[in-house]
């Protein structure tokens, strides 16, 4: 593990269970100011064979990273969110010649490693862009997919995703459920 200090300069990072029209995870990585966001349907796995698609969205604001609660119906996004896991990450990306690659670059050039330091998930991820979205029958959608690196983080054997109903929040301890009945007012 790292410092104190080295864990406050790293970036931060979110994902966050979402149930709206679809249940999915929103993975956010701090970038240049924003939060870059994904849709990724099955949630992060920490299994290396696991192949997840994330679909980007659009940026959020910083603060976002710590929202959970209900969003009102007719509102973008409405539905239940908790943070499922958050943490800081440390960019991994390099040039050819082994020359460290500014992060918002990589994510650019479609390609993006990192290690995350979070409450649930640990280790070297990637992000990889398989659809730039601008090609023929790409119904102008872009396509990446989160893969976790065979390192020793990794579990093998079974499955790498949690099951979003029962999963709880790494700030709370509450539930999707326990967040939308709070909202309402129901005492349990």
């Amino acid at each position: 593990m790292g410092t104190e200090s080295d864990e406050t300069a790293r970036p931060h990072f979110v994902v966050q269970i979402h149930d709206a029209r679809r249940m999915h995870f929103d993975f956010r990585l701090e970038v240049e100011g924003v939060l870059k966001s994904w849709a990724v349907p099955r949630g992060p796995s920490e299994n290396p064979s696991d192949r997840r698609l994330a679909v980007p969205t659009e940026d959020h604001p910083l603060e976002y990273r710590e929202f959970e609660g209900v969003i009102p119906r007719g509102e973008s996004g409405s539905g239940t969110v908790i943070v499922w896991d958050q943490g800081t990450y440390r960019p991994l990306g390099h040039d050819g010649q082994g020359g460290s690659v500014p992060f918002a670059q990589s994510l650019g050039l479609g390609h993006a490693t990192f290690w995350l330091y979070g409450k649930k998930l640990h280790g070297e991820f990637a992000l990889t862009r398989i659809r730039k979205g601008d090609e023929p029958d790409s119904g102008g959608h872009e396509a990446w997919l989160l893969i976790k690196a065979n390192d020793r983080l990794a579990v093998r054997g079974r499955p790498g995703s949690p099951d979003p109903y029962h999963a709880r929040s790494a700030r709370t301890g509450r539930t999707l459920h326990q967040v939308a009945a709070a909202a309402r007012g129901d005492a349990g």
